[in-house]
C-alpha cells in the first residue's frame, strides 16, 4: 500500500513507519522537523517537512495514497487546547481535495466508558483521569466527532487504553465498537501494527477499533 503516516515523529508514528516500511509499503512520513524521526526510518520512507494544519500541505502528502494514518497527539499538559480539532479538521480537508479517502486515527479509551471497565476502571480510574485532562480530552472527543461525521471519508477510529513503550509483541486484542475484555495497556508498536492491519481491512471502515494486549 501506499501509506501517508501524520504525527510520524510521535511514539505510534514512528513505529507505524517503521513497522510499515518493513512491510514493504511505500510511506511518506509527514514531520515538522525531519531530524526528530530516527535515521533507520528516515532512510526507508519519504519524509516531507510539511505542517498538518494547512489543507493544502496536507493534499500534496496524500494525493495517490491508499490510505492516511493520522498519529497525532495532544502537545502534554492539562491546558485547554484545540490541536487535534484543529489537525482533523484540515486532515479531513486535504484529504477531500485530494480524492483520499481512507482514514485511521488515534483515540484514546480513558475518556470514553466501557462495559468492561469494572468498579475500578469504571468508577475510580477513569472519572480520576477525565477530570485530571478535562480541557485535552475535551479536544479529543471533537476531533473524534469530526472525523466520524465526515462525508467522503472511509473512516476508523483506533482507541487504545494506557500507552507503554517497548518492541512490538506482535498480539493484540480487538474489539469493533466494543473493548476487549480488560483492556488495560496496549504498546504503542502494538497500536501502530494494529492500524496497519486494519487500514487494509474493509470491515473496519466507519467503526471505532478498540485495542489492547
Amino acid at each position: 500500500m501506499r501509506i501517508t503516516i501524520f504525527g510520524a515523529t510521535g511514539g505510534i508514528g514512528t513505529a507505524a513507519c517503521r513497522e510499515a516500511a518493513e512491510r514493504g509499503h511505500e510511506v511518506t512520513a509527514v514531520v515538522r522537523d525531519a531530524a526528530r524521526l530516527p535515521a533507520d526510518v528516515r532512510e526507508r520512507v519519504n519524509v516531507v517537512v510539511a505542517d498538518v494544519m494547512d489543507p493544502a500541505a496536507v493534499q500534496s502528502a496524500v494525493e495517490g495514497r491508499d490510505a492516511v494514518l493520522s498519529c497525532l497527539g495532544s502537545r502534554g499538559g492539562r491546558a485547554a487546547t484545540t490541536v487535534l480539532t484543529d489537525a482533523a479538521t484540515s486532515v479531513v480537508k486535504g484529504m477531500r481535495a485530494a480524492g483520499a479517502r481512507r482514514l485511521l486515527t488515534v483515540s484514546a479509551a480513558a475518556p470514553y466508558p466501557d462495559p468492561g471497565d469494572g468498579f475500578l476502571g469504571g468508577r475510580v480510574f477513569k472519572p480520576l483521569v477525565s477530570k485530571i485532562l478535562e480541557r485535552p480530552f475535551a479536544d479529543l472527543l471533537r476531533a473524534d466527532d469530526l472525523v466520524e461525521k465526515a462525508d467522503g471519508i472511509d473512516w476508523t477510529l483506533v482507541r487504545p487504553p494506557m500507552l507503554q513503550n517497548g518492541p512490538a509483541t506482535g498480539t493484540y486484542r480487538l474489539g469493533l465498537d466494543l473493548a476487549p475484555p480488560k483492556a488495560r495497556r496496549i504498546r504503542r508498536a502494538d497500536v501502530a501494527a494494529a492500524m496497519l492491519d486494519l487500514a487494509g481491512d474493509p470491515t473496519s471502515i466507519g467503526h471505532v477499533a478498540w485495542v489492547a494486549a
